[in-house]
C-alpha cells in the first residue's frame, strides 16, 4: 500500500509543478496565521463558514504541511488530497458568486490562482513527485 502512495514516474520536470504549488501553499498557510483577520478566520467568517477560527487554523496547517511535502516531493499523492479539497471548496464558496454576478471572465480572472493550484494539485495526484523527489528515493530504497 505504501509503495502505491509514493509511486511516481521518472519525469524531471514534475519538480517545477511541485515547487510552484508547494511554495504558494506554504506561503498562503503561513499568512493565515500571520494575518488571521484578512486571510484566516476573518476570511472564513466573511464567507459564512461556521467555526471560522478552527477552520482558519486547520486549513492553514494543512497548507503549510502539505506545501512542505510538495516541495520535498514526500508523500506527494497523499499531500495532494487535502489541497484538492481546499481548492475545490475555495472555488465553490468564493468564485461561483463572482460567476453569477459578474460573469465567466470575471470569475476566471479572480480565480486564476485557485484554478492553477487545483490543477497543479490534481497533476501531482496523478503523476506523483517525479524523478527529483523523496518519494522516488524511498521507492528505490523500499
Amino acid at each position: 500500500m505504501f509503495r502505491k502512495i509514493i509511486a511516481t514516474d521518472h519525469s524531471k520536470t514534475t519538480v517545477i509543478i511541485r515547487l510552484m504549488t508547494g511554495v504558494i501553499f506554504l506561503s498562503e498557510g503561513i499568512q493565515k496565521f500571520m494575518f488571521p483577520a484578512l486571510r484566516g478566520a476573518g476570511r472564513f467568517e466573511k464567507i459564512g463558514f461556521i467555526y471560522p477560527e478552527f477552520l482558519g487554523g486547520l486549513v492553514g496547517a494543512f497548507e503549510i504541511v502539505c506545501g512542505i511535502l510538495f516541495i520535498l516531493g514526500l508523500l506527494t499523492r497523499l499531500a495532494s488530497l487535502p489541497l484538492i479539497t481546499i481548492m475545490a471548496t475555495a472555488i465553490i464558496t468564493t468564485k461561483f458568486d463572482i460567476l453569477a454576478n459578474d460573469g465567466f471572465w470575471s470569475m476566471m480572472h479572480a480565480g486564476r490562482t485557485d484554478w492553477a493550484m487545483l490543477l497543479g494539485s490534481l497533476f501531482l495526484l496523478i503523476k506523483g513527485g517525479g524523478k527529483w523527489s523523496l518519494d522516488k528515493i524511498l521507492l528505490k530504497n523500499g
